[in-house]
């Protein structure tokens, strides 16, 4: 497999196949229709629209329903055709899609929140709608008698959310940067950890129930992989961004991380090789290179007759240094440093050149991108965001899979 990932050309790209335009305002959620050259779409417009491709290759809305508040949140179940909206006023609205898209039929509102809808699961199994909100909550009501079975209260928003279905564990990411996997229950719940890491509010979660891994993606520009099934915790910190990651989705057929960024930056990470884990930063009082104090170390500096100096830390071994330990910059991708970050003199003689060799490639998608969706059997991303613009992207090229029907870019 990672010859294979290897291979591919260095010209690899995402294509873009169609840009979908209509929204008034910012597009939050942009859904592609399994088997259909269809898309879902919602907005701060207050509208849901249902896009099919027409025999002019241009995408028109086959269904245009305005509700009461700007639409912040969606999810679509396409077995069952029910698409869940979640909006500003804190309120989840249930309808059904018709067979041939062309209709939409309202069955229940939800009073799931007090304030936005953050993110929405839904549990056909279980019945359950699952949602976070910036009342710092998240809520789990019965889609059969829409009445509440839980909610549990964070210290911060909650703004993310993923959900496993077979043993009902959700993970929720909040504004403050931590995420807490709770075992939710009909009527009672348990937290299990939190997880902290982040420096920035999380943006992102992705939950690959196969490897039971967690990936999240922050306002502090990074990604962190969890070992969930391992009970490791932080397994790996993934740095690639220049600005906010908002969208992960792991391909666990090709051992693939695409991340997408409120700069327009799309990154194709290759996760099917051994990583090293970045070290957790030392303290220490003086360097511990050359030993000189830092500036908070009044008694060294007071019985050296030295001027404390600024503390930094090397990226690759962890330890505390001075900036004159630390002179050099360097890039080191099996560490996750796609960019150049400060090493210790030590550690960048340490490093050669092959060592920084990239392993994720960059792309440009050209607007800010809110929400990344993915239809991996075609081969398929849909993105969205504050440029009210939605586009469409082939991404065979990157990720090795075929588009099996539509989607053509011919």
């Amino acid at each position: 497999m990672a010859a294979e990932i290897h291979a591919r050309p260095q010209s690899a790209r995402p294509v873009l196949l169609n840009k979908v335009e209509g929204h008034q305002d910012t597009v939050n959620v942009a859904v592609l229709i399994p088997k259909e050259d269809g898309v879902i779409t919602v907005g701060e417009d207050r509208t849901i629209r249902v896009w099919l491709k027409r025999d002019s290759g241009q995408y028109w809305p086959s269904i245009y329903h305005m509700v009461s508040s700007p639409c912040s949140a969606m999810c679509y179940h396409h077995d069952s055709k029910r698409i869940f909206v979640g909006q500003d006023n804190g309120a989840i609205v249930e309808f059904e899609i018709a067979e041939d898209f062309n209709k939409m039929t309202l069955i229940k509102s939800y009073p799931a929140h007090q304030n936005r809808v953050s993110a929405i699961v839904f549990s056909l199994v279980s019945e359950w709608v699952i949602s976070t909100g910036h009342d710092k909550t998240i809520s789990w009501m019965c889609t059969r008698s829409g009445t509440m079975l839980g909610r549990h209260y964070f210290t911060s928003w909650a703004s993310t959310l993923q959900y496993d279905y077979d043993t009902k564990h959700a993970f929720v990411g909040d504004y403050s940067g931590q995420i807490t996997l709770l075992k939710l229950d009909q009527s009672n719940y348990s937290i299990i950890t939190t997880l902290k890491g982040h420096e920035g509010s999380i943006g992102s979660l992705c939950w690959d129930p196969v490897q039971r891994l967690l990936f999240s993606g922050a306002s502090d520009n990074s990604i962190i992989m969890w070992d969930i099934g391992g009970r490791k915790g932080r397994t790996l910190l993934l740095q690639g961004h220049h600005d906010k990651v908002q969208a992960v989705r792991y391909l666990q057929l090709t051992r693939q991380l695409i991340s997408c960024s409120a700069d327009g930056g799309i990154v194709v990470w290759n996760m099917d090789i051994r990583r090293e884990e970045a070290p957790q930063w030392q303290e220490s009082d003086s360097c511990q290179k050359c030993e000189q104090p830092f500036f908070w170390n009044l008694k060294q500096m007071w019985d050296t007759k030295t001027l404390g100096l600024r503390q930094h830390h090397c990226r690759k071994c962890g330890k505390a240094v001075c900036g004159k330990c630390s002179s050099k910059r360097s890039t080191y991708p099996i560490m996750g440093f796609e960019f150049q970050v400060r090493v210790c003199d030590s550690c960048y003689e340490t490093i050669k050149d092959e060592d920084r060799t990239s392993l994720a490639s960059f792309h440009e998608g050209k607007h800010s991108i809110l929400y990344m969706n993915m239809d991996v059997s075609r081969g398929l991303m849909v993105t969205c965001g504050t440029d009210r613009v939605v586009k469409i992207w082939d991404m065979t090229q990157l990720t090795g899979c075929s588009i099996a029907t539509g989607f053509s870019s011919h």
